[in-house]
Parts: structure tokens; C-alpha cells; sequence
């Protein structure tokens, strides 16, 4: 028998009542189309069984999908030191350095966090997220630094993933971007989606016309150093380049940012030796343990480099 790839989700209010082909691709973030054609296939089911596309879904369905058939593929075990926060049987909070990806992609097979976990952990992962990304609940940028959750079983995984869903899990993170802010508190929320012109790049889309899901970043100016802000932001949603992307659309973006116009700066171009990717870093994590509902918090300091970048910002008259 093949192989295939195994999701799992547990249906929430927001899908209970919606016919299945549109309740669970909105669950699983994929297409109307594509999710009926796995229906077709029999790789959909709903407690266990498959289901006529013109269901209805109730609260707390289980779901299971068979994805693409998966090959000789899965991440290897690496033994790649890793900076722990926080362990148990349940989850583990990693400080992510900046410039390591989070899990194996097409040009980065090797020398991921998951290759990390997966030497430190063994086999006491979660499978949700697939052979490749074992344990994996959310992620941050490959040039980005900070805490990051994973999860060692699936139940973890699914309550971890259920919370981030309906943002009870508070994710901050710091940001020196370039110029003054308008305001020194806010709310940008605006659309994200891929940008049409140069697909490596997400952006700020309201047109009604390309796909986008909305997005939203709380910021709090910290300080003001020279040419620049120090600022913190909370993530309500959580999409691909979110903060690098919103700062950008108010015209402020990440220092060192490469894709968004942070690494343009002249103060980058003369300490080029420093920068490790842009000033970014997810600095504080706040959320409830699946197992115990204990409300946690962590918290880690900036790295070497972000504060060398502070250091030298503050001697410039």
C-alpha cells in the first residue's frame, strides 16, 4: 500500500455547519477543488469515514487527509546543537538562531531545526506536521531569530495548533526598523498575500483580484536610536513575512531586511560583517500547556548581533 503524507484536524465553529468540500478546505487552507478531488480519491475522512462532499460538518469532526504520496524524503537526524528554553514530555521551546531554517525545503535538506530535533528528541515528535516537518506548529524566517514551539505528541500538536487558530497564543518580537514611525503605537491590518510581481515575495494585497488573507501586527514603539526605531510587535495572525512585510507598507522597513528594502541602508553597507539577516527577533512567547492549561510565558534576550547594531546606533550622533 503507498504512502501518503497524513494531516489531522478537529473541526472548529467556524466550520461547523458548512458543507465538507468548504468547511475543510477552509480548515486546511487549500482549495475548494483540490480538496474534492481528494475526496474523489478516498483520501478524506470524517470520524473515520469518507464523506459526501455536500455534508455538513459539526463542531469537533475529526478530520483526516491522505496528501501527496510521500517519498524517500524524511528528515535525517543531525546532531546540531540547539539553544532550549523550555522542555517536557509535551512541548519544547527552542531560540532559533538567525539563519537556520526551520524545516527541510527544496535547497535546505540539511541543517535544519528539524534535523536538530529529531537528533536531540528521537522519535518523541509529533507526526501532524509530515516527515518534514515532525513536531513543527508554527514557523519563523530563516533570517530571523527567537522563540519558536514545537510539540512531542500530537496531542500537543492539535491544542497547540487549535490555539494559534483562534490567537490565544502571543507571539512578540522586536524589530529596528529604518526611520521614524508616524505613530508610536498602532495596528496595521491589511491583506497578505503573494506578491504577483516576484513570487519570492509576499505583500500587502487589496485588490480583490490575487488570493490574500488578512492580516494583523500590533506595534509599540520602544525607542528612537539615530535614524531608526526600535519597536515592538504583536502578531494577531500569523502569515508568511508578516512584520517584515507590514513595516514595509508603512514605509518603514527592517533593517538588514533583504527582500523588502532593509538591506539598502548605508549603515548596512558599512557594517556589513555584523548583520546575520534582518533586525528581527521573536522575543517573547506566551501560551497554555496542552496537557496541564498552565498559562506559560518565555521570554529571550536579543542576539550578539542585534545588540552590537544597538551598540553602534547609540554612539552615532
Amino acid at each position: 500500500m503507498s504512502a501518503f503524507e497524513e494531516k489531522n484536524y478537529i473541526c472548529t465553529k467556524a466550520e461547523a455547519g458548512l458543507r465538507a468540500d468548504a468547511g475543510i478546505a477552509a480548515l486546511c487552507q487549500m482549495s475548494r477543488n483540490a480538496l474534492v478531488k481528494l475526496i474523489e480519491e478516498e483520501r478524506v475522512f470524517v470520524n473515520g469515514s469518507v464523506p459526501n462532499k455536500k455534508s455538513l460538518l459539526s463542531e469537533g469532526d475529526s478530520i483526516r487527509l491522505l496528501l501527496s504520496e510521500v517519498r524517500d524524503d524524511r528528515a535525517r537526524p543531525e546532531d546540531i546543537p540547539l539553544d532550549i528554553v523550555y522542555e517536557d514530555d509535551d512541548i519544547i521551546v527552542i531560540n532559533k538562531p538567525s539563519g537556520m531554517v526551520v524545516h527541510p525545503a527544496a535547497g535546505h535538506e540539511e541543517g535544519t531545526l528539524v534535523n536538530a530535533l529529531l537528533h536531540h528528541c528521537g522519535d518523541s515528535l509529533s507526526g501532524i506536521g509530515g516527515v518534514k516537518r515532525p513536531g513543527i506548529v508554527h514557523r519563523i524566517d530563516k533570517e530571523t531569530s527567537g522563540l519558536l514551539v514545537a510539540a512531542k505528541n500530537d496531542c500537543a500538536h492539535q491544542a497547540l495548533s487549535n490555539d494559534l487558530k483562534v490567537h490565544a497564543v502571543s507571539r512578540t518580537y522586536t524589530a529596528l526598523v529604518i526611520g521614524h514611525l508616524k505613530e508610536r503605537s498602532g495596528t496595521v491590518d491589511k491583506p497578505i498575500g503573494r506578491n504577483p510581481a516576484d513570487r519570492k515575495k509576499m505583500a500587502v494585497i487589496e485588490d480583490g483580484i490575487h488570493k490574500a488573507r488578512n492580516a494583523v501586527t500590533h506595534f509599540n514603539v520602544i525607542s528612537s536610536l539615530n535614524d531608526f526605531d526600535l519597536v515592538s510587535c504583536r502578531l494577531e495572525t500569523g502569515r508568511t513575512h508578516q512584520i517584515r512585510v507590514h513595516m514595509a507598507y508603512l514605509g518603514h522597513p527592517i533593517l538588514g531586511d533583504p527582500l523588502y528594502g532593509g538591506a539598502k541602508h548605508p549603515f548596512v553597507k558599512a557594517h556589513k560583517a555584523i548583520f546575520e539577516g534582518q533586525c528581527l527577533h521573536a522575543e517573547c512567547l506566551e501560551l497554555t500547556h496542552p496537557r496541564t492549561g498552565e498559562k506559560m510565558k518565555f521570554q529571550c534576550p536579543l542576539p550578539p548581533s542585534f545588540k552590537q547594531i544597538l551598540d553602534l546606533l547609540s554612539k552615532v550622533d
